[in-house]
């Protein structure tokens, strides 16, 4: 049997010259002078790592830089390094350094063109993954799933597109979410900062992405080993976005930085290449359907359309899984049209009996509490009855935790008895009665 993996992301090749960084001139040398005035370097070697440029190219924008007389040696190598000749800004480069700096604060790497991320990002397209079955199955680690939901999880990873998820809480939709995530296994190439008509965008962030590794130039070395991709882009695993009922519309928009003058990407950006989750849909403040009708564009035309502090609009990629999760019915927070646009629907049950032993089971080999057949009949034959037999994924941990809790205060070795049962069971819900005020 032929298993089909994922192909390998294409590295965005490094500059082999200032032309073809795709940036203007102008703006590279403010962001080498600000850099410099900013963080007192003076080796080109120094300047190429924080600037993210190979050190040729670093070399040809220094040159650049003291033609126009912003720069000039220091006449002398430099006294750490012995190799190396150091330079420093002039009256006049500190002049335009100070000027630049008012426009704006942003300084370090220098930025990849729009038009650059977009080609990048067709080349390492969450819409490439090929997941197969086995490889969904270890995403999903140690969580008892019945296969018909598997099989229902799996076209819609594959897919690339939009999923629902919904169903009574306490099923395990926000580990499902995790789980997709931890599937796709492949690393994506995320640019630390963006520009567009001379305004850089900031979106590698280390909250949102983890990096894969990190290469550094040494210059006492032949071979440079960060050459092999461009260095103003991140290697990192593909990212996940976690939102919860703290979403809010405006924060799908830039965010603009009056201070600095520089814009942030939004989130929807940042998880570019790989999953944004809207977990817990219908407790944000904005309505569901306010929240789906943002994402229409971006759901069928595979762009998003962002605006500038001066009212300019444009379009990036948008290239991203997105998941919500919610504990209502679809119908009862959605209209039909809102419904067609998300591309899978899939309903999160509580598991059977069978499911839900395996996983009280699991759950107390791991705490190391010893399972006991008398309490096990009590909770299945008196307790569940209760409530209609309605297993959810979350209650063993709970009823587990609950009975450690009970023998650690007691101090007694861990058990499990009918009266221990009892006792956790009763934190598990609230009785329906009226309290008097």
């Amino acid at each position: 049997m032929n298993i089909q993996t994922t192909p390998a992301v294409q590295a965005p090749p490094p500059a082999r010259n200032l032309a073809e960084t795709g940036l203007t001139s102008v703006m590279m040398r403010d962001i080498l002078l600000k850099t410099m005035f900013r963080m007192n370097i003076d080796l080109v070697s120094d300047i190429s790592r924080v600037i993210c440029l190979p050190v040729p190219v670093t070399q040809e924008l220094v040159d650049l830089a003291r033609s126009q007389k912003l720069l000039e040696a220091m006449g002398t190598l430099h006294a750490t390094s012995g190799t190396e000749m150091g330079y420093q800004l002039t009256d006049g480069g500190k002049s335009r350094a100070l000027d630049a700096l008012s426009q704006s604060e942003y300084y370090g790497a220098m930025p990849v063109p729009l038009a650059s991320y977009a080609e990048q990002m067709k080349r390492q397209s969450v819409r490439n993954i090929r997941l197969t079955r086995p490889e969904l199955m270890q995403g999903m680690g140690h969580l008892i799933l019945p296969p018909d939901l598997i099989d229902n999880l799996g076209p819609a990873v594959t897919s690339g597109r939009s999923i629902l998820m919904y169903g009574p809480p306490g099923n395990g939709k926000s580990s499902i979410s995790n789980g997709i995530r931890a599937a796709l296994g492949d690393k994506i190439y995320v640019p630390r900062a963006i520009e567009y008509s001379g305004q850089v965008i900031t979106v590698y962030d280390p909250i949102v992405h983890s990096k894969a590794e990190e290469n550094v130039d040494d210059p006492t070395q032949l071979r440079r080993t960060s050459n092999r991709f461009d260095n103003r882009y991140v290697y990192c695993e593909r990212p996940s976005v976690i939102t919860g009922g703290e979403l809010t519309l405006d924060m799908l928009d830039l965010k603009y930085n009056p201070t600095a003058r520089t814009y942030q990407a939004p989130l929807q950006l940042k998880s570019s290449g790989g999953i944004f989750i809207v977990d817990d849909l219908g407790r944000q403040s904005e309505p569901p359907q306010k929240l789906v009708n943002r994402w229409i564009v971006p759901l069928e035309e595979a762009k998003d359309i962002l605006a500038l502090q001066s009212g300019e609009k444009f379009t990036v990629p948008f290239d991203t899984l997105v998941i919500f999760s919610t504990n209502f019915h679809p119908n009862e927070i959605f209209d039909g049209a809102a419904l067609r646009r998300i591309f899978f629907k899939i309903k999160i049950d509580g598991p059977n009996q069978e499911n839900f032993l395996k996983i009280f089971a699991m759950v107390a080999r791991k705490k190391k509490m010893p399972l006991d057949e008398a309490a096990l009949v009590h909770l299945l034959k008196v307790k569940y009855p209760t409530i209609n037999n309605n297993y959810a994924n979350y209650q063993p941990v709970f009823l587990i935790d609950q009975m450690i809790s009970i023998c650690n205060f007691e101090g007694i070795p861990y058990q499990m008895t009918p009266d221990l049962i009892d006792r956790a069971w009763g934190n598990m819900f609230v009785r329906d009665e009226k309290i008097a005020k």
